[in-house]
């Protein structure tokens, strides 16, 4: 006896339903720390934006790390972000005290933009003289303020980015700490730490370049700079010429089919070992200047000499070997 089409209906939707329900038991069965993401198949788990790690077969929240530091309101644009924000500028190393003392602004008015009186005016001025006294409690900190100026005033006047100016004023830190300032000049050893940084950070500035900028001469930067490396443990790399062409490049003038020649002249001879012993800077204004010829946009042994700050005579002496290295007859 056959059942009735509705009847048998109903016992597979039961059927359904009731596997539906073990289904759903056992995901809930599932504990998240009781998982392990060993587990499973490193192919079929997913890190979203949200740091969660997800199996993406059966959906299985494996990690979850949702701790949101940033706010909680949201902005558009830079004023919007400075009328909502609710905090300070963040701490940074490039001052002696990183940032977190008060000061006292030197414009003469009051929370409303309304010119005060003669009598708060002058009031303010010692505010401002004794604000600035205390800021330094010893000589130490008034050494660190002396050369975290210094070292700022010689990035801006070098044109490197902030992340130069941090790197080195944590290393001028780290060179007091260690008691490494004692015998030589504030001066030196600042100046010394920002040429280091700028080698760190791949912002390549020849010795030339920083006294330029600097109050001691280009030996005591050397020495100094070779002493707080070796003691500070400071691992640097040799200089690539090829950081150098961009800059001498456009300080000359010249297309970038000329900075691409000289990019495979310097890669070539360096392969052969050409490089070894000899001054970056040199090495590049060379290729720049070897590849000025080879491109039909001569430039003279002066003009690059001036922009690499060598002599004629160290671009005369690599272009030869350059030159002959690539087989290329003069």
């Amino acid at each position: 006896m056959t059942r009735p089409t509705r009847q048998r209906d109903h016992d597979r939707q039961r059927v359904r339903d009731e596997d539906a329900d073990e289904t759903e038991t056992d995901a809930e069965g599932v504990d998240a720390d009781e998982l392990d993401p060993e587990d499973f198949d490193p192919e079929e788990l997913t890190r979203t934006a949200d740091g969660e790690l997800i199996h993406e077969e059966t959906g299985i929240i494996i990690e979850e790390e949702q701790i949101d530091p940033g706010p909680e309101w949201r902005a558009f644009n830079h004023s919007e972000r400075q009328e909502k924000s609710r905090v300070g500028a963040p701490t940074t190393k490039t001052m002696h005290d990183k940032g977190l003392t008060t000061t006292i602004d030197w414009k003469d008015k009051d929370a409303y933009g309304r010119s005060i009186s003669s009598k708060k005016r002058s009031q303010m001025h010692r505010l401002r003289k004794w604000q600035e006294r205390i800021r330094t409690k010893d000589a130490g900190e008034r050494n660190l303020q002396f050369a975290l100026s210094e070292i700022d005033r010689m990035a801006s006047a070098l044109g490197v980015p902030r992340s130069v100016r941090e790197v080195a004023s944590v290393i001028y830190r780290r060179a007091l700490n260690e008691d490494l300032i004692r015998g030589r000049s504030i001066e030196g050893v600042s100046t010394a730490a920002l040429y280091a940084a700028c080698r760190k950070e791949g912002i390549p500035r020849s010795l030339e370049e920083i006294s330029d900028v600097s109050r001691v001469d280009r030996k005591e930067i050397g020495r100094t700079y070779r002493y707080i490396s070796q003691e500070l443990g400071l691992e640097m790399r040799p200089v690539d010429p090829k950081k150098y062409v961009p800059r001498f490049s456009s300080e000359l003038e010249l297309s970038e089919e000329v900075q691409s020649k000289a990019n495979e002249i310097i890669e070539t001879t360096a392969e052969k070992g050409l490089l070894s012993g000899k001054s970056p800077t040199g090495y590049a204004a060379a290729a720049i200047y070897a590849a000025s010829l080879l491109c039909n946009e001569k430039k003279t042994q002066r003009e690059v000499a001036d922009v690499a700050q060598v002599t004629e005579v160290t671009i005369r002496n690599r272009y030869q070997e350059q030159i002959e290295a690539m087989g290329i007859h003069s």
